[in-house]
């Protein structure tokens, strides 16, 4: 099939807002594709690449300024996914250079909408709306089957790709392949957002389980007798990088588990490290702390009410498994958060006592609550979008007042609405005063609230920090760039949660 037929898709996407019509148009094109096409044009429109590319954000900004796009379309899946991971391939030095010229000269064989799709889905800014809870609805029209089995073979196989191949190849019996087992992970439950711990458990009705928010990394631990095996949030294993994680999971008195946790880092003081710490592995050994249980040794437990998980991992592993308050006091789970981030966690989780383990999904059975840092800063500069963002400047570099001049703390393009785009392109231009290549410089007069979650210490800035997680909020009219806030209130918070010393 023609790549192009994926960039048709995605222009019909783009253009309804009925989901149903969404669906339809992408069982369509499912249905129509050969056998080897299956997995890679599913992975494509959830907008994933089967490969590490190491191409980035200004790479593809400025070759989309560059390379004309090609008059009649000829690339077809196949050759784009062999592109891909002949790019993935490259390595050592002159490696980028390498990687740039070989997605230039993909581009270069693309039409403006293969371009565009290209760009969007290389930067992860595939945002038609046809990411994978929809391509699972489509496997199911384009097979007959039932979405809810697509969706449950999805979660435990935790591909797409995989699915999409068994299922539109095999049918039933494709998904049938897909259960829970040792040494194939599976995608991680996941949560929603609640403003308090409080309004979190009055939403479940009755008692919650609140636990510490670990800023760490998430693992998901399988064992079979003496072989454990450690998997990354993405389903990467890495084993070999946390060997405290496979020495505390040995000592485990099952035979077979799946397990799911957090690594993290804590000072000498008791206090968890920063974010950055515990990944850069600079203060010591990990901390395995366990927070669920999906299967002890033949007792498989995705079904299991988490009230009944929680208990058996307390006594599979009393000194590994989180602290937990149940309660259903709305003051005492508020005290629970003001503790916990007092005691330099970035929050609480919540979590509802009868709820099976929904791998894979983002309910509302999981509730985070997290502190949230907010700030006023100045856009110094803006940088032009890709794929569906093309003709916007969209992502902003942020500045802080130090004295007469400003600091910048890194860049971010979350949290922008249509509509903000559009002023704020405008906006920019308005007052520019240079360019480099897709960067626009502007003059620093426009005061953005931004929301974050951390202060990192950061050797690429002058000021020494950036922020971690920033969104726009909204853009401050009622203040000028002197109000804006300054470099000394930036590292009043890193003092504060930790990050550096007073």
């Amino acid at each position: 099939m023609l790549y192009a037929a994926l960039a048709e898709t995605r222009r019909q996407l783009v253009e309804t807002a009925s989901r149903k019509k969404k669906v339809e148009a992408l069982a369509k094109l499912l249905g129509a594709l050969a056998p080897d096409e299956h997995a890679i044009v599913a992975r494509h429109l959830s907008g994933e690449v089967a490969y590490k590319l190491g191409i980035g954000y200004a790479t593809v900004g400025e070759l989309g300024g560059q390379v004309a796009p090609a008059a009649t379309a000829s690339l077809v899946v196949t050759e784009v996914d062999q592109r891909f991971a002949a790019i993935a391939e490259l390595r050592g030095a002159g490696s980028a250079g390498a990687k740039k010229a070989a997605f230039g000269a993909m581009l270069a064989a693309a039409t403006a909408p293969e371009q565009a799709f290209l760009g969007a889905l290389v930067m992860g800014e595939l945002r038609q709306g046809a990411l994978d809870a929809l391509v699972v609805d489509a496997i199911a029209l384009a097979t007959t089957l039932s979405a809810r089995d697509v969706r449950a073979a999805y979660m435990l196989a935790g591909d797409i790709g995989v699915v999409a191949s068994a299922a539109l190849s095999d049918g039933a019996a494709g998904l049938a392949r897909f259960g829970l087992t040792i040494f194939r992970p599976v995608l991680p439950m996941l949560a929603q957002t609640a403003d308090t711990a409080g309004e979190a458990v009055t939403s479940f009705g009755g008692p919650a389980a609140l636990e510490l928010k670990l800023d760490g990394f998430r693992v998901q631990i399988h064992k079979d007798g003496d072989v454990i095996r450690v998997f990354s949030r993405a389903l990467n294993e890495v084993t070999a990088q946390v060997p405290e994680l496979v020495a505390a999971t040995a000592a485990l008195p099952a035979r077979r588990l799946i397990l799911d946790g957090e690594a993290s880092a804590f000072g000498a003081n008791g206090r968890p490290l920063p974010f950055q710490d515990t990944m850069r592995r600079r203060s010591g050994p990990l901390r395995l702390t366990l927070f669920d249980a999906l299967l002890v040794d033949d007792q498989t437990l995705l079904a299991t009410p988490a009230g009944e998980r929680f208990s058996l991992l307390h006594q599979l592993a009393p000194a590994l498994a989180v602290p937990r308050l149940v309660t259903s006091d709305p003051a005492e789970a508020n005290a629970y958060f003001d503790a916990a981030v007092a005691s330099g966690h970035e929050g609480v989780m919540a979590k509802a006592l009868e709820a099976p383990y929904d791998a894979g999904n983002r309910g509302a059975a999981w509730l985070k609550i997290k502190k949230i840092h907010r700030l006023d800063l100045v856009v110094l500069a803006a940088e032009w979008g890709s794929g569906r963002r093309r003709g916007w400047l969209s992502n902003i570099h942020l500045g802080a007042r130090d004295g007469d001049a400003w600091v910048m703390l890194g860049k971010t393009f979350k949290g922008m609405t249509d509509e903000m785009l559009t002023w704020q392109t405008a906006q920019f231009l308005a007052r520019e005063v240079d360019r480099d290549g897709h960067i626009v410089y502007v003059r620093p007069e426009l005061v953005a609230e931004i929301a974050f979650n951390d202060v990192q210490r950061s050797t690429r800035y002058p000021g020494g920090f950036a922020l971690r997680l920033a969104r726009v909020i909204r853009y401050r009219d009622d203040k000028t760039a002197a109000e804006a806030d300054t470099i000394d209130a930036v590292r009043a918070i890193a003092i504060r949660d930790g990050v550096v010393d007073p």
